[in-house]
C-alpha cells in the first residue's frame, strides 16, 4: 500500500468519525446550551488556540501567520462559517434525520458542478441513478416526516446552498494554495473564522458574552468542551480528506458516515421519522455507498483559435503535492 493509499484511508476514517459523532454533538450543545453562535466561536477559538500552540511547543509543524496565506483563507472562512451556522440553526429546528437526508441529495449538484468547475468527469449511468435515488429518497422522507416544521426547512434549504458553494470552493483552495502542514489550513481557517464568528456572535446574542444569560450547569460545559474538541479533530481530519479525493466523493464520505450518526441518535433522541422515513434514509445511504466518483477529465488538444487550459490528470500526485 503506498502513502497516498494509507493517507486517504487515513483521512477517509478520521473523517467519517468525527462527522459521524460532530452532528450529534451539536445537536446536545445546542439543546443544552441555546446559543448556536457562541458554541461555533468557542469551537473556532480552541482549534485556532489549541493548533497554534501545539506549534509554538513543537509537537506540531505550523504555518506561520502569513498575509498572503490569511488573505486566500479568510473566503473559505467566510464560506464555512456560514454553512455551519446554517447547519446550527438546522438542527435548532429540525430533527437529525431531516437535516442528514436532505445533506444525501447534496452530491447530485455538486457532481455536476465538478464537471464545469473542477474537471470531473459526469458521473457513470449507476453513480448517475445513485444520485438520483438519493433525491428521491429526500423528497420521500419529507413527505413522510412527522416533525415538519417550516422553520428547519427554510434553514435546511440555505444551508444547502451555502453547503454547495462551500464544498467546491474550499477544494479550489486546498488544491491551490501552499502550506507547510495540513496543520496549516487549520490553523488560518478557524483563526479567521474566530474573528468573523464573534462578530456574528456580538450581533446575534449579545446577551450570552455576559456569562450570566446562559444555564450553565455539568452538563452543558461537559457537552461544549466535547464539541470543541471534536471541532479540532474534524478541521484537521476534513481538510486532509478535501486534499486526497474530489468535492463530490468528499461529500458522498461524510453522507455514509452519517449512518452512524443515525444510529446514535436512534438511541438518545425522540425526534424521529416514522418507519417509512427512515426506509427512505436508508435508501439514501445505500445509494451514496454505492456511487463510483467520476474521474478527471482527460486533456483534450487545444482547438484552433481557443485558448488552451491544462487540466490534471494524476489526482494522487495532486493531492500529495496539496497535503505537503
Amino acid at each position: 500500500m503506498s502513502y497516498c493509499d494509507r493517507t486517504s484511508i487515513f483521512a477517509m476514517v478520521g473523517y467519517g468519525a468525527c462527522s459521524s459523532l460532530m452532528l450529534v454533538t451539536n445537536k446536545v450543545a445546542v439543546h443544552l446550551l441555546p446559543a448556536p453562535s457562541f458554541v461555533l466561536l468557542m469551537q473556532f477559538f480552541a482549534s485556532w488556540f489549541v493548533v497554534k500552540l501545539c506549534g509554538v511547543v513543537g509537537l506540531i509543524t505550523v504555518d506561520a501567520l502569513e498575509w498572503r496565506k490569511l488573505r486566500a483563507f479568510l473566503p473559505v472562512s467566510a464560506a464555512f462559517l456560514a454553512c455551519v451556522y446554517a447547519n446550527m440553526k438546522t438542527l435548532q429546528f429540525a430533527n437529525v434525520e431531516t437535516f442528514v437526508v436532505f445533506r444525501a441529495s447534496t452530491p447530485l449538484f455538486i457532481s455536476i458542478a465538478d464537471f464545469c468547475f473542477l474537471g470531473r468527469e459526469l458521473p457513470g449511468l449507476r453513480s448517475a441513478l445513485c444520485l438520483v435515488c438519493l433525491l428521491l429518497a429526500a423528497v420521500g422522507y419529507t413527505l413522510t416526516d412527522a416533525h415538519f416544521e417550516v422553520r428547519g426547512y427554510v434553514w435546511v434549504a440555505i444551508w444547502y446552498a451555502i453547503f454547495c458553494v462551500d464544498q467546491l470552493y474550499i477544494k479550489h483552495v486546498v488544491d491551490t494554495t501552499a502550506v507547510e502542514s495540513n496543520w496549516g489550513r487549520v490553523f488560518y481557517t478557524n483563526l479567521c473564522a474566530c474573528l468573523l464568528s464573534g462578530i456574528n456572535t456580538l450581533l446575534t446574542e449579545p446577551e450570552v458574552l455576559t456569562w450570566t444569560a446562559v444555564d450553565w450547569s455539568p452538563y452543558s460545559i461537559a457537552a461544549l468542551t466535547v464539541s470543541c474538541v471534536l471541532g479540532v479533530a474534524m478541521s484537521y481530519f476534513a481538510f486532509l480528506c478535501r486534499a486526497q479525493v474530489s468535492a463530490t466523493c468528499f461529500t458522498v464520505i461524510g453522507n455514509v458516515c452519517k449512518v452512524i450518526t443515525v444510529l446514535i441518535n436512534i438511541t438518545i433522541w425522540d425526534k424521529h421519522a416514522t418507519y417509512a422515513g427512515l426506509a427512505c434514509l436508508a435508501v439514501s445511504l445505500l445509494a451514496a455507498f454505492l456511487y463510483t466518483p467520476a474521474p478527471l477529465r482527460s486533456v483534450a488538444p487545444p482547438s484552433a483559435g481557443a485558448a488552451y487550459l491544462p487540466v490534471q490528470t494524476d489526482e494522487k500526485t495532486n493531492s500529495q503535492q496539496a497535503a505537503t
